[in-house]
């Protein structure tokens, strides 16, 4: 690795290959790694106490990194970007949403949406995973939390939440809220333009719910029902930012995890085959359902499994707004403590044989001698993702669904590598020939 550059650090090597350079920087320097990015000092946190420390422990001490924060020229002030006291107002509106009586309903909908993937699908087809994937969440999504179908617009959406995602690197720019408006730069107005698309579904879908007023029993029926202590409910803005965050959240990222779950069992016949024989003697044939989860403990950790070695969020930063101590040496306000589920669920002091595919870690006793933040692919403490449990539930119901009738091989020729942007892509996608059970 080249040295730190006057002004920019070691800001080249880290747009180059972002997961890369972390691990590199960890594995030289240990479980506190420090770099500069730019003007920016950074503290890399490996080990599971000092991460627990900065999310959970001490967290009023910071907030949002400038890099995350940058995303409000896209998602406003969601659940994702939005700091005290409006994130626990939001969040307290939000989370009802999330409970066990409307997960139980959701999970029809995820099954009947994973069945239904495969009718376009036919014994012998080639497709880009990805993009499978990602039109199925897409589905998922728009049903479960607005109880729409989106499915004329899909391509629309999905070619707009690709253009954005691939110009996270113009979101991570200093002064991007600026650029974005400079009517001349040709990137900035495919920004504007795909942000403008995403923005006309979901004001359509609000004005749709305003104007039906009556509870569809999704989120944002809940969300516009919603008051806080003041009594007060949320702008159409307001709804918007929630929605799009969500929107993007539950579509991008549990896409993502399914697409390296596939890849995973793909390249691991023998774990495949526990995986199908679960799912042949649990479900015989049938749609999986809510109650089914508990039963499915071999999917479980083949999931829990691939979130370890491509996790969706792979890094999360925050800005020390107070001095934090760790291992004896303080780091003043405005340092940016930088923690990585990529780093940490690969790091060789927490898991044996780090970089082998072995869901058996997940299941049993193995499951729980890891310290809670050696894992942690939706973060920790009051920021913790609150969709979780809808994310776990999704990914296990979509897999047991798939998975009864079909199987997918990887083409040899084709490269797959991740690309870390706002979540961990498949750079190339993840071309298979998909093969009928």
């Amino acid at each position: 690795m080249r040295r730190a550059l006057p002004f920019l650090g070691r800001l080249p090597d880290f747009r180059r290959d972002p997961v890369g350079f972390l691990a590199r920087m960890s594995a030289e320097q240990g479980d506190v790694a420090r770099f500069r990015l730019g003007p920016q000092n950074v503290v890399l946190l490996r080990h599971p106490d000092d991460i627990r420390d900065v999310l959970v422990t001490y967290n009023q001490r910071f907030v949002k990194s400038r890099m995350l924060q940058r995303t409000r020229v896209l998602l406003g002030d969601g659940l994702l970007t939005s700091e005290e006291p409006y994130h626990t107002r939001q969040r307290k509106l939000v989370q009802p949403a999330f409970y066990r009586d409307r997960l139980v309903r959701y999970a029809a909908t995820m099954a009947e949406k994973a069945r239904d993937a495969g009718v376009r699908w036919s014994d012998g087809q080639s497709v880009d995973l990805d993009q499978e994937m990602m039109r199925l969440t897409l589905s998922i999504v728009t049903a479960t939390l607005f109880s729409a179908n989106v499915e004329a617009e899909t391509a629309e959406i999905g070619a707009a939440m690709s253009s954005i995602l691939n110009m996270f690197n113009l979101l991570m720019l200093p002064m991007s809220e600026w650029l974005i408006r400079i009517p001349m730069l040709p990137s900035a107005r495919r920004f504007r333009e795909a942000r403008g698309r995403l923005d006309s579904v979901i004001y359509r879908i609000i004005r749709e719910h305003r104007q039906a007023h009556a509870d569809q029993g999704d989120l944002l029926s809940m969300l516009m029902d919603a008051r806080d202590e003041a009594g007060k409910g949320m702008s159409d803005q307001e709804l918007r930012d929630e929605a799009l965050t969500l929107f993007i959240a539950g579509h991008e990222t549990t896409a993502m995890a399914l697409n390296w779950t596939w890849y995973l069992l793909a390249q691991n016949p023998d774990v495949e085959r526990r995986f199908h024989e679960e799912l042949d003697t649990v479900l015989q044939g049938r749609l999986p359902g809510y109650d089914d989860f508990a039963k499915l403990p071999v999917t479980e950790s083949i999931f829990a499994e691939s979130m370890r070695l491509y996790p969706p969020a792979w890094g999360i930063g925050r800005r020390a707004i107070a001095a934090h101590t760790v291992r004896g040496v303080e780091y003043p306000a405005g340092t940016i403590f930088a923690v990585s589920p990529w780093v940490t669920h690969r790091s060789p002091t927490l898991w044996a044989d780090p970089e082998r595919f072995d869901p058996d870690r997940f299941r049993g006793e193995s499951r729980a001698v890891q310290p809670k933040f050696a894992y942690f692919p939706f973060g920790g403490g009051p920021r913790v993702c609150i969709g979780e449990r809808f994310a776990w539930l999704e990914g296990v119901l979509v897999l047991a669904a798939i998975g009864q009738r079909w199987r997918f091989e990887l083409d040899p020729a084709q490269p797959v590598e991740p690309q870390p942007l706002l979540t961990l892509r498949p750079k190339h996608g993840i071309k298979v020939t998909i093969h009928r059970r």
